[in-house]
């Protein structure tokens, strides 16, 4: 067969949800039939299981699902419309591989599998995958298609074997999750396999939320000159149709969409939205029911939950005490007016002073303190539980990582939910993205446009609101403090004296890095929420329960050299005597 000198190459920016297999091989079915007069269409890493499958990935019955879905769809392509290249798990010779085939003319015409596992941040392939050997390209319509998968792209081997073996551009199949700022990073590292191997570069993502983890899309193209080719958008699914020409210089993207993308900011508030919708209906909630205390954070989380599901599904429910002030009465009645959602108030002092009654023997001659802030926190939780289980809808959980990092919340009361859309979200995070919301709507939310959170909420010191004139800066460093000091100990893991040098005092890093430690076995028993930094607590970052390790807090120490090993460290040569 002569080569072409043209390719259609249809990009499925889709969707899959991990299992359903049925379901994923029935939307790439859909999206072929949208990607009609394209050549070959390209779908995402592991598309038909859906990914991260985690260790279901290892049950027998699902890899054979998962190959019969493919045979499916591989004796689809004998109608002579586009052939396609789709990621799966692959059993071969009794190994278990991170794969993509290509199915054209009726067949799987071939099959390649990833090389470089990532076991790092939120991945751990290496835990159910075998890695495959350095992958030679695959000839199809006479050109050498080179199809690294995902992380074969973020070091040099990979793509210089398809180079070295006469590949002509390079189809990059992934399941990158969403992380502040990191497309910057996937271009960056798409660049400098552009420049080595000298070949354009698709490079093609995921979108849609898996449990913690959101894939935003955002797809692109690349010429072997560095030109963008195509940008598809991000957040949303899209099937688009790429034509490439063949040049003297190699191939190149002559027509392709170039949208623009949701970044920084904006990019963070997109995602949350997208992770909480897509968690709650693949889990079939019929909608969210969450407490407006009045507050910033339950505030943006109503706000969220509009733009994910609508107003009608969600539920929000003012639970107030005789500490709760007029102020967040007004705040939260204005806020669920702003959004039109159904607003109830449930007064929780009954529920209240009933536990106190039933506790006043047993806790006669003791001081009020902590423990009945803590009641109040948890009959609010209950009735919000409560509310759960008699209409189905799930609760939304509202504290963000600033108060999940220190403890600052009750075990089942505040705690109490099924998933967290600002788990991630620092507290001067949440006052940002409320004021970015407020004058800003992701494209296809469904809340109203302007002003959504009433400015006094963003103004007015936070507070809890568990006893008289309580306020959160009684208990906590000043906010800007805090979260400046966590972002040190969480996602840079910084040496306390490394933080004390940029200006902060010894004994409040000390505080807070010890307050961090304890409230380890709270966050084990917190809702799953959005990853949309560095370090999540959950995937990103597993830290022991008991842990007596404390940083002293002084220089930082360099190896005694009077005691080192001599010769190689870390081989199996012997040391030199």
């Amino acid at each position: 067969m002569l080569p072409t000198d043209r390719l259609v190459l249809a990009l499925a920016q889709i969707s899959p949800i991990v299992g359903d297999i049925d379901g994923n091989l029935a939307r790439l079915r859909a999206a072929r039939a949208q990607a009609a007069g394209a050549d070959l269409m390209l779908a995402p890493e592991l598309f038909l299981s859906g990914y991260p499958p985690e260790d279901l990935v290892l049950k027998p019955a699902f890899q054979e699902a998962c190959r019969t879905a493919c045979e499916a769809l591989a004796r689809d392509t004998a109608d002579g419309g586009p052939a396609v290249l789709v990621g799966l798990p692959w059993v071969e010779h009794g190994a278990l591989y991170n794969a993509v085939a290509l199915l054209a003319g009726g067949r799987i015409e071939a099959v390649r599998f990833k090389v470089d596992l990532p076991n790092y941040g939120v991945f751990d392939e290496k835990r159910v995958f075998r890695p495959g050997p350095d992958p030679g390209p695959i000839t199809f319509k006479g050109v050498r298609i080179g199809v690294p998968i995902c992380e074969d792209i973020w070091g040099p081997n990979p793509v210089e074997c398809i180079a070295e073996t006469g590949g002509e551009i390079l189809l990059v199949p992934n399941a990158s999750p969403y992380e502040r700022d990191k497309l910057a990073q996937r271009q960056a590292i798409a660049v400098a396999r552009v420049v080595e191997s000298g070949l354009p570069l698709i490079y093609l993502n995921s979108v849609g939320g898996q449990d913690e983890l959101v894939f935003e899309g955002g797809s692109f193209a690349l010429n072997a000159d560095r030109t963008l080719g195509c940008q598809l958008p991000g957040f949303a699914e899209a099937v688009a149709l790429t034509v490439w020409e063949r040049t003297a210089k190699g191939w190149v993207c002559v027509e392709g969409p170039r949208e623009t993308l949701d970044q920084g900011d904006e990019g963070d508030y997109a995602a949350c939205v997208l992770g909480l919708r897509d968690y709650v209906e693949r889990n079939r909630f019929p909608g969210v029911v969450l407490g407006l205390s009045g507050g910033v954070d339950s505030a943006l989380c109503a706000v969220m939950a509009v733009d994910a599901l609508g107003a009608a599904r969600v539920h929000a429910v003012m639970l107030p005490y005789k500490y709760t002030s007029p102020d967040s009465l007004r705040d939260a009645a204005a806020c669920a007016e702003a959004l039109g959602l159904r607003y109830d108030t449930v007064p929780i002092a009954g529920p209240v002073e009933a536990v106190e009654r039933a506790l006043s023997e047993m806790f006669a001659g003791r001081p009020r303190d902590i423990t009945e802030e803590n009641i109040q926190s948890r009959a609010r939780g209950l009735i919000l539980m409560s509310i759960s289980n008699k209409f189905g809808s799930m609760v939304v959980t509202t504290g963000n990582k600033s108060e999940m990092s220190v403890g600052y919340a009750t075990l089942y009361g505040d705690m109490n939910g099924g998933f967290n859309p600002i788990k991630d979200l620092y507290k001067m995070e949440v006052f940002r993205l409320c004021e970015v919301r407020n004058r800003w709507k992701p494209h296809g939310a469904l809340g109203p446009d302007g002003v959504v959170v009433p400015p006094e909420v963003i103004t007015k010191p936070p507070s809890a609101e568990l006893r008289e004139n309580q306020k959160d800066a009684d208990s906590l460093p000043p906010y800007p403090v805090l979260d400046a000091i966590l972002n040190g100990l969480v996602e840079k893991e910084m040496r306390v004296s490394d933080i004390v040098a940029l200006g902060y005092e010894l004994d409040t890093v000390r505080r807070v890095e010890r307050l961090l430690y304890l409230a380890e076995y709270k966050r084990r028993q917190s809702a799953p929420g959005v990853k949309v930094g560095p370090k999540n607590f959950g995937r990103d970052r597993r830290y022991p329960i008991v842990n007596r390790f404390r940083d002293p807090g002084g220089a930082a120490r360099l190896p005694d050299p009077a005691i080192a090993p001599k010769g190689k460290v870390g081989t199996s040569e012997r040391f030199e005597e």
